[in-house]
């Protein structure tokens, strides 16, 4: 079953990270939200964090995964949010099992098809893996990985990843063979054919172009009660970018 942290009573709340990372990203926002009355559950989806590793990797599969979690924990009538992978994840899962979810958060994604744009981070990432020296250290990681990625921000959210394996030796949580090899399958839209028809709220960086003009009538097409609100001073990882806003944006849809 995969991995969670559980914060809070009330309304079950599950919150699905994005591509690379785990449900400890959203862990203070899990806290504020638990705050209002929430029981929030941050996952860790499939080959990420510290859920299971496995070889096989799809959006069909992570919807399954997250039903049997719900199964397991018995949430009904879920509140759920996935931010860009997880967001993914969380249209399948919403249109596939629409009785399960009462309100629908999608953060900084949209229905449709992108093209494939990690290359240089899954490089990094896999030279990161293969260097016994480099990960020696925290220090000497970031060091490493600012060869292929100069944004600090974007190099910070990655070594969350990093664990000690053994005494001097630091690891990578994610499946990152598997996930490198099912690339091509994180950019997949939501089948044309699905739709949900619950209250719907989907949040977009005011500098980010996950989200542009030519995607709200797809959104609307796919979920008929949609509403978009946009994050100002905030590009992909809005949540991050300016927390105060988005949890203000949330609270007010809920």
């Amino acid at each position: 079953m995969l991995h969670s942290k559980i914060i809070g009573e009330g309304i079950p709340f599950v919150i699905l990270h994005g591509f690379l990372g785990m449900g400890d990203n959203w862990k203070t926002l899990g806290g504020q939200f638990a705050d209002k009355g929430y029981e929030v559950h941050l996952v860790d989806q499939r080959n990420h964090g510290r859920s299971f590793h496995s070889e096989h990797f799809n959006y069909e599969l992570l919807v399954e995964d997250l039903k049997a979690y719900c199964d397991k924990k018995d949430l009904k009538e879920i509140v759920l949010l996935g931010h860009s992978m997880g967001g993914k994840t969380a249209m399948l899962f919403a249109t596939t099992y629409p009785n399960v979810v009462k309100k629908l958060i999608i953060a900084d994604i949209s229905p449709r098809a992108y093209p494939q744009h990690h290359q240089v981070i899954l490089k990094g990432l896999m030279a990161l893996s293969e260097d016994k020296e480099a990960l020696s250290g925290r220090s000497e990681a970031d060091n490493f990985l600012s060869q292929y990625i100069p944004e600090i921000g974007i190099r910070q959210f990655l070594l969350k990843n990093l664990y000690w394996k053994e005494k001097g030796e630091l690891g990578l949580r994610m499946n990152l063979s598997a996930l490198i090899t099912h690339i091509e399958e994180i950019g997949k839209p939501l089948p044309v054919e699905k739709k949900y028809s619950a209250e719907t709220l989907f949040l977009r960086g005011e500098h980010s172009d996950y989200i542009g003009e030519e995607d709200e009538n797809l959104i609307h097409s796919a979920f008929a009660k949609a509403e978009l609100k946009t994050i100002p001073k905030a590009g992909h990882w809005l949540h991050a970018e300016n927390p105060k806003v988005f949890l203000k944006e949330v609270l007010n849809f809920l």
